[in-house]
């Protein structure tokens, strides 16, 4: 399009403004960004009086801030289980960044560039460029904000109501739709006050609401009139909304990036430490000042958005955890402290906490909520510190201590002698190597329940006899075997989880071995993943069975022809702690495949497979919950999964029992049966023999009579 005199093409940014107005705005403004400034120091030099935290977090900044520029920018993660919430966020975020970005770059025309050149580039096709793109990105942010509306107020989503919702979060959704459409309105009336200048057309949104004015009846004179109410109104609600970001709900603009930059890689993977000189009546979170200025840092960059609260399995089968309400009741208590309320006991069982010790032994440490989360809140840290307190003051539930003792005094929480772990082998036709006594490519870490429940053991029999078909190097401990600790350390029990590491680190060190491979996805994340931090020494690879059974099925040491159990259809539930600890989804499936199977994915699968309810400790606890997580599972799996599922499969020994429970709870001992992937691939193997012998009898010649 060509417009007249083009490179004169521009628009008076302080028209109907006078001198005076635009020092009283300059004033304003200056005390907008002073309070915000001085809100941000406070915030700031808040964390600076926190705890230490015991993981290095500003290690490789340059590189942490080049991967939460991604991960903010891209909006990878709103996406993630919500696309209409990853459009919206999309919309908003860039759409407000790109405003403030040329809010900026037009106060560097005037404040900068034209008082050291005496000239202004926001002209010609600069300025048409620019109105452009503020009108396009600008409309983008205002159709954000209102699916935003809308989500809130039109179909009221449950997750955005709750205990700590309140006047900040309606105020700060309405400022941001008031900034937006306010924008387009006084554009619209300064085009009408201007006379239409046919260059404006590129502003094409404003041009449209100019003309819906024009034909509404507006004149020029009532356009100027109306243009500076607007315009005041417009940048008084801009200024105090600036000043209002580090004391409201804005704050997680600057908090959620930081917060990603200083995001452990590792969170709930691992877990702290507790220092050694650490007094029990120390241990946990005690009071407000056993906060890591990390701690408060995750606080605060909460948005309220309630993904942790949709993807939670505890809430899901109505337990007492909301995972969004326990971070924003600490940040509240937090707060009320810091404003001079008094300090409670942050997490008790009864009386007055900020805490209840029911949600916290409600949770099941499957990492769901730090998943779904946004701005990598690491919500099993904190959880893990109220549970090492209740531990600590001996308030967890008496089958957990139950538990805890069993394994402080036979290494397992069976209760059983350690002599009988190695029973499960007395029914296997060949003898299970002892990894005390020779040399072997793997160590084989058995478990607990493989050893000891009677399910499990046919597990560990399937596995063994894996092993033998494969012609494996392998051993086992034998009676050695203790306890892993992953689930102790959840819990809370870190002195006893510190003497297992002890009691298996010595054992193993007797061996003579290269890798260890574990049944137990939870042993298999703790060796992995906690051992090494534990004891320097501790530097073996680690797999999980799944691992080890893909890369013989790979190599052809099974012979499988993948057709063995062609007539079956099953689902795959992926554990927790191989799944989203640890990032392994292929492995099973592919070993599954291998069988011949037809394998039809549940609805929520991979990193969002729902858990089976025994993590964390649950399979010792007793809750009251509407339906069993492992109920829910299934029927998951029977009337949301397309294909006809016969079979569930799982690779989790404590997957196994959960589900074996669920079957019978939820009386669907009729409909499913629950299968390890070790068992499907017996099964397998057991076909082949049988084809194989029927093909034999088949070829053998008649005797002759």
């Amino acid at each position: 399009m060509d417009f007249a005199a083009q490179a004169d093409v521009t628009r008076e940014t302080f028209w109907t403004i006078s001198p005076v107005g635009e020092a009283l705005f300059y004033g304003l403004a200056a005390i907008a960004s002073l309070v915000f400034l001085y809100g941000v120091y406070e915030r700031f030099a808040r964390y600076a009086r926190g705890g230490e935290d015991p993981f290095d977090r500003l290690s490789d900044l340059p590189g942490r801030t080049v991967r939460a520029a991604k991960v903010v920018f891209s909006n990878e993660k709103q996406f993630k289980r919500d696309r209409f919430a990853g459009v919206m966020h999309a919309f908003i975020m860039w759409g407000f960044l790109t405003l403030l970005i040329g809010t900026t770059i037009l106060a560097i025309d005037i404040d900068v560039w034209r008082r050291v050149t005496g000239s202004s580039f926001f002209v010609g096709d600069f300025y048409l460029s620019y109105s452009f793109v503020m009108d396009l990105m600008g409309l983008l942010f205002v159709v954000g904000v209102g699916m935003a509306l809308w989500r809130r107020y039109g179909v009221r989503h449950p997750r955005l109501w709750g205990k700590h919702t309140g006047f900040e979060d309606a105020a700060f959704v309405w400022t941001l739709f008031l900034l937006g459409v306010g924008g387009y309105v006084l554009e619209g009336i300064r085009i009408v006050g201007t006379e239409f200048p046919e260059f404006e057309t590129v502003s094409f949104v404003g041009y449209f609401v100019a003309l819906v004015f024009d034909a509404g009846g507006m004149s020029q004179g009532l356009a100027q009139t109306l243009y500076w109410f607007g315009w005041w109104s417009h940048a008084l609600l801009a200024l105090a909304f600036v000043a209002a970001v580090p004391y409201a709900k804005p704050l997680h603009m600057l908090t959620s990036f930081a917060n990603i930059v200083t995001a452990d890689e590792k969170a709930g993977t691992r877990l702290p430490k507790v220092p050694a000189d650490t007094p029990p009546d120390e241990i946990g979170y005690v009071s407000e000042d056993d906060f890591s200025w990390k701690a408060m840092l995750d606080m605060d960059a909460c948005t309220k958005c309630g993904r942790c609260t949709d993807a939670c399995p505890a809430k899901a089968s109505g337990r007492n955890l909301d995972p969004r309400d326990v971070i924003l009741d600490l940040k509240t208590y937090r707060e009320s402290v810091d404003a001079g309320g008094d300090s409670i006991d942050i997490v008790a069982d009864g009386g007055t906490s900020v805490v209840d010790a029911e949600s916290m032994e409600s949770c099941m440490a499957c990492m769901a909520c730090m998943d779904a989360c946004p701005v990598d809140i690491e919500h099993l840290t904190h959880f893990t510190e109220m549970n090492r307190r209740l531990t600590e003051t001996g308030q967890q539930q008496e089958p957990v201590q139950e538990a805890m003792m069993n394994i402080f005094q036979n290494g397992n929480a069976f209760g059983d002698p350690q002599r009988k772990r190695p029973d499960w082998t007395d029914d296997l036709d060949f003898e299970v190597p002892d990894a005390r006594d020779e040399s072997v490519e793997f160590l084989w870490y058995v478990g607990d329940y493989p050893s000891y429940d009677e399910r499990n053991r046919a597990v560990a029999r399937s596995l063994a006899r894996i092993f033998e078909e494969a012609g494996v190097s392998y051993g086992i401990l034998y009676e050695d075997e203790q306890h892993d600790g992953n689930d102790v350390r959840r819990v809370g029990e870190e002195g006893l989880y510190e003497m297992l590491v002890e009691d298996n680190v010595a054992a193993m060190a007797d061996c003579d071995f290269d890798k260890i491979v574990c049944t137990d996805p939870h042993s298999y994340n703790t060796f992995k993943n906690e051992y090494p931090e534990m004891d320097d020494s501790f530097d073996y690879p680690v797999y999980h069975y799944t691992q080890l059974v893909e890369r013989l099925v790979g190599d052809d040491r099974l012979g499988l022809a993948g057709d063995e159990l062609a007539a079956q259809t099953v689902t795959y539930h992926d554990p927790c702690h191989l799944g989203r600890y640890n990032g392994e989804y292929e492995a099973p499936r592919e070993v599954i495949r291998a069988t011949g199977v037809e394998l039809a994915e549940m609805p929520r699968n991979r990193d969002q497979s729902f858990c089976c309810g025994g993590g964390g400790g649950g399979l010792w606890m007793d809750h009251e919950e509407e339906s069993k997580p492992s109920e829910e599972r299934l029927r998951e799996a029977l009337d949301d999964t397309t294909g006809g599922v016969e079979r569930f499969v799982v690779a989790c020994p404590m997957c196994a029992t959960m589900y074996e429970d669920g079957r019978k709870t939820g009386s669907y001992e009729d409909d499913i049966d629950i299968v390890d992937i070790s068992e499907l691939v017996v099964e397998a193997l057991d076909a082949k023999a049988a084809a194989t012998a029927d093909a034999g009898a088949d070829t053998t010649p008649a005797s002759a009579d």
